[in-house]
């Protein structure tokens, strides 16, 4: 299966590989863009009308995505298995109620008093190897074929089911109280709003995820992807 990184020159020819092979393209997600609206873009620009995603990134999150076209789009599955690494800063002392930045601060605590040690060991005795993770409320998850986020932004609670995840690396990178930036690789499923989350009610101060960059998918790299505008500024050309 072909893979276009950004070291990838010739373009000429991607509807018939498309047809043929396939192919996936590595994408950093650009800010404020759905997943969905990645893959209309650039089936819209490739002309190529099988197209879709291996794992989704929420708007306010940037970073690696694959895409597959044509008859890659059957690796999907095993694509979305993989492992993912992620970036994140946490903002502890407060909570959303999105788990993220997209809504309002609320519940504000002084955490003058929370220490790198304190979080570290929280993150070592809670958060390593085989957790249950409770997904945010604003999640894809479908509730009676309606997307969570839906009934959250309409004001409505639902109830959510925990899910098993793993946690093979969760490292603090640096701690300016009250941010703190995390490297995180996780098996598929993992919400790392709900990470943010979770360690603010153990810290009992709250905390909700104010950044998210996906760096890694397996052995992809978020360094050899494409910029969106940049990959189609490109095939346009050619």
């Amino acid at each position: 299966m072909l893979i276009l990184n950004n070291n990838f020159k010739d373009f000429s020819n991607l509807n018939e590989i498309a047809l043929d092979e396939g192919f996936i393209l590595l994408i950093d997600k650009p800010l404020t863009w759905s997943s969905f609206d990645v893959v209309n873009k650039l089936r819209f620009a490739t002309k190529i009308k099988k197209v879709g995603h291996a794992g989704t990134l929420d708007p306010l999150a940037t970073g690696l995505m694959i895409v597959a076209f044509g008859k890659a789009t059957k690796k999907i599955d095993s694509l979305v298995l993989l492992s993912k690494k992620y970036k994140a800063v946490f903002k502890l002392g407060a909570t959303t109620q999105s788990d993220d930045s997209e809504y309002p601060e609320e519940n504000i605590n002084d955490v003058s008093n929370i220490d790198l040690q304190q979080i570290q060991t929280t993150i070592q005795n809670n958060f390593i190897g085989t957790i249950s993770q409770m997904p945010p409320n604003f999640s894809a998850k479908k509730i009676n074929g309606k997307r969570a986020y839906k009934f959250a932004r309409e004001g409505k609670l639902v109830e959510l089911s925990p899910v098993e995840l793993t946690i093979n690396q969760y490292d603090v990178l640096t701690y300016n109280n009250p941010f703190l930036e995390v490297l995180i690789d996780c098996s598929k499923g993992t919400y790392i709003r709900s990470l943010a989350r979770d360690l603010g009610k153990l810290l009992g101060c709250g905390a909700y995820m104010s950044s998210l960059i996906r760096t890694e998918i397996g052995e992809f790299k978020l360094e050899d992807a494409f910029e969106l505008n940049e990959f189609i500024k490109i095939i346009n050309d050619d």
